[in-house]
């Protein structure tokens, strides 16, 4: 009932609906209404309450709830179905049981906090109440296990896409999975996926976004979308847009593959042309990062001439 209320509100944004107007469209009591308008209220919306006028929202809170999303967003797969958490341990881990389960493609986990937030390699992701982007996507790609990195690649196009075209700000992509501003962490992408081997069962695609969080609460070298740009971000408006970004993206993969992506994620690419150190299956590899192939391996050019390909692995910018 408090979904069809906010409907109606959305329908008269500027003026105000009376309790009779509100009664009578739902088909529920006056007194029914007034404690929905309650319940709203408990759940952050603030009302302006004015005798033979009626209601007015005057502020919405900033949450990300699933009917706030679902009301605004154009997909039709990814985030077609959003189940929405206060505080989660991991909304990849949530999204692993429910992909278990048999949960479609584009089911959409979403936490306005985690206890438990993951990065690779078991880091930890910080993530404080109400201040970041934190969610998980159930996908069912067609393509064999070794191709799942390319995900992450797209994905990381879509992040970068979505925040400079929603509000300018210059992110960059750290192979192969950091968003980067002004050479600071600002977002991560983490990627799991039930396989055979031959096939993918589902791959779980989670994404942790710092929209709105202090320095002083994040760990050494990761900043925030606000902090770098200077303004306070709409979060359910950036989400919006990032995930009709990626549902773009990820269509036109699906047709095209990654060929249409690798030159998009060149021109966003923090790590080229810059020296690193590359840490994959215990071995370090340093050199200048020169391309990235058409499976999405970085090509590092040592110092001997020589060209090494990364797969996978952890990489540093030296300079």
């Amino acid at each position: 009932m408090e979904e069809k209320i906010l409907k109606l509100f959305r329908k008269n944004e500027d003026g105000y609906l009376s309790g009779e107007e509100i009664s009578d469209k739902l088909g529920v009591s006056r007194s029914a209404v007034w404690k929905h308008i309650e319940k709203l209220r408990g759940l952050g919306y603030e009302f302006d309450a004015v005798p033979h006028l009626g209601y007015r929202i005057r502020k919405k809170p900033d949450k990300l709830y699933a009917f706030e999303l679902e009301a605004i967003l154009k997909n039709h797969v990814i985030g077609k179905r959003v189940l929405y958490y206060d505080t989660i341990s991991s909304t990849n881990t949530t999204a692993y049981d429910l992909a278990k389960k048999g949960f479609k493609e584009g089911t959409t986990i979403i936490a306005e906090g985690q206890s438990k937030g993951r990065g690779r390699l078991a880091r930890e992701w910080s993530s404080p109440k109400q201040k970041g982007i934190y969610l998980s996507i159930i996908l069912r790609p067609n393509l064999l296990p070794y191709q799942a990195p390319k995900i992450t690649l797209i994905t990381a196009v879509s992040i970068c896409e979505a925040i400079r075209g929603y509000c300018g700000a210059e992110v960059l992509i750290k192979w192969p999975n950091d968003i980067l501003l002004n050479n600071k962490k600002v977002a991560g992408i983490l990627t799991e996926m039930e396989a055979e081997q031959d096939s993918i069962n589902f791959l779980i695609l989670g994404i942790g976004i710092n929209v709105n969080t202090r320095i002083s609460e994040l760990p050494k070298g990761a900043s925030s979308i606000s902090e770098e740009a200077g303004d306070n971000i709409l979060r359910i408006e950036l989400l919006k847009v990032i995930l009709e970004t990626f549902e773009q993206n990820y269509a036109t993969f699906k047709r095209e593959g990654f060929s249409p992506f690798r030159h998009r994620w060149k021109n966003l690419s923090a790590t080229l042309g810059r020296r690193v150190r590359a840490t994959c299956m215990h071995r370090k590899i340093e050199g200048e990062a020169v391309d990235i192939d058409s499976d999405g391996a970085l090509k590092i050019r040592l110092d001997t001439g020589f060209h090494e390909k990364v797969v996978a692995g952890d990489v540093m910018l030296l300079r």
